[in-house]
């Protein structure tokens, strides 16, 4: 297999990590969360997202989190923003990059934004254009890429055709999301043979959640195909409050400890991104036992 020297890991642990947690997780809290985890050398973290309070109330603070944290000039910080209101609220508090979202899933993307995909479609490039005009790097999310809870099995067209209008309307990066945790490493082989013959590996990211313990090994077959971004959460937090049976992300920590021992260059402080994962498991119920006791372990 053929590795990349470096890789780049994006913290999603603050918004995509604690947006199913459904005790309320205090904003002092999460500020000095992201405050360490801006410590540990992490280039990308991902801090909440601009969404109506109804919609996920645990990041109904995403305004006092924006303004309160401590930036290191070194850190981007990124938030999800659904719409033009959401956009507007992200502007005024200096979000450095904007993250949009759609499904590759008709159904998911019904009952997770409550639209079909091509209503999305609209909303959603505005976001990207007036973002883009604002000096915002902009990301798409791509969700159910490896399958879906309600759909069964993708078609990668779709995939293809959802990718091909997010860099049409400006995106710099996709995300493509394993949302439930179905993929598997020949599955993953196949996806990204398809979609690196249309899309340059620079501009692709994964993003795997650890369902059934194939997360590592998916991000194995990425790296052999020159993948070198990847999402991850502090301590596997996660999961999707519109997709039953998705848990928690690929955790960061596990992630770092095998891309270390490969001889692969992250820039981050593992120590540090532990004490961080001991920090938030005060607050949230999502960090496993069996996930904590890997923590402990390495401490």
């Amino acid at each position: 297999m053929n590795f990349p020297n470096q890789v780049n890991i994006k913290e999603v642990g603050p918004r995509d990590g604690l947006q199913n947690e459904a005790e309320l997780v205090p904003a002092d809290a999460k500020i000095e969360w992201i405050n360490m985890l801006s410590d540990t050398g992490v280039p990308y973290i991902e801090i909440s997202s601009f969404v109506h309070p109804d919609w996920i109330p645990q990041l109904k603070d995403a305004t006092e989190i924006a303004q309160k944290i401590k930036r290191n000039p070194d850190v981007t910080y990124a938030a999800l923003v659904p719409n033009n209101k959401g956009l507007d609220r992200a502007l005024e508090v200096n979000v450095d990059e904007i993250c949009l979202f759609l499904s590759a899933s008709e159904t998911h993307n019904k009952n997770n934004i409550n639209k079909t995909i091509n209503q999305t479609l609209p909303i959603i490039e505005n976001v990207s254009r007036k973002a883009k005009q604002s000096n915002k790097q902009v990301r798409g999310y791509v969700s159910t890429v490896f399958g879906c809870p309600y759909e069964g099995d993708i078609d990668i067209e779709k995939v293809i055709s959802i990718c091909d209008k997010l860099f049409t309307m400006g995106a710099d990066e996709i995300s493509i999301g394993d949302t439930i945790g179905v993929a598997d490493p020949v599955q993953v082989d196949k996806v990204l043979t398809e979609l690196l013959k249309y899309f340059p590996k620079e501009k692709l990211a994964m993003h795997f959640h650890d369902t059934r313990g194939t997360a590592l090994a998916n991000v194995l077959v990425s790296l052999d195909h020159g993948i070198t971004n990847f999402d991850s959460a502090v301590g596997g937090l996660g999961g999707c409050p519109y997709a039953e049976g998705a848990s928690g992300n690929l955790a960061t920590d596990d992630l770092l400890y095998m891309l270390h021992r490969m001889g692969i260059e992250t820039g981050m402080n593992i120590d540090k991104v532990i004490e961080s994962a001991l920090y938030i498991e005060n607050y949230v119920s999502n960090l496993s036992s069996h996930q904590m006791k890997i923590i402990n372990s390495e401490r």
